[in-house]
């Protein structure tokens, strides 16, 4: 039995449709929610939400950040920000990811930039989430019937 997931941001809704499952980044760790869970809130971590589609696809959202609502039928994130695989602009992840780089390499020796740490970890998460896509729509090689 399916279950409705919507994801939201405050600029749009990036998500509502009905998935066997779905795995979200608590701050605690990966939680998998299917239809029938018991209600619960959740204060969400930067990772990768994944709706289980039926038939085995899987479809990747990063989010950086929010809250998750679980009831028995309907799972609603409200993300600070969520990108959904399809709209990442690789390029420009990339760049983010050498600029976090740069952040976290200029620090002094010992010091913490929480900063940096977070533009890191989302940077690395949105190239994650666009790879992907990317392995999931490449060509597909079929074995020629040679004899």
């Amino acid at each position: 039995m399916p279950i409705l997931v919507e994801i939201v941001t405050p600029e749009r809704r990036i998500v509502s449709e009905e998935v066997e499952m779905v795995t979200l980044p608590g701050i605690m760790g990966q939680m998998g929610v299917l239809r029938g869970h018991e209600p619960l809130l959740s204060t969400l971590d930067i990772g990768e939400i994944v709706l289980h589609r039926p038939g085995g696809e899987q479809h990747s959202i990063a989010v950086h950040g929010g809250v998750a609502e679980v009831r028995p039928n309907k799972v609603t994130v409200l993300a600070d920000i969520a990108e959904d695989a399809e709209s990442i602009d690789v390029a420009r992840a990339e760049a983010a990811l050498q600029r976090a780089r740069e952040m976290m390499e200029s620090r002094e020796a010992g010091q913490y930039d929480p900063a940096a740490v977070a533009a890191l970890r989302r940077s690395n998460l949105r190239l994650k989430v666009a790879q992907r896509r990317r392995r999931r729509s490449g060509p597909q090689f079929q074995e020629s019937a040679e004899a």
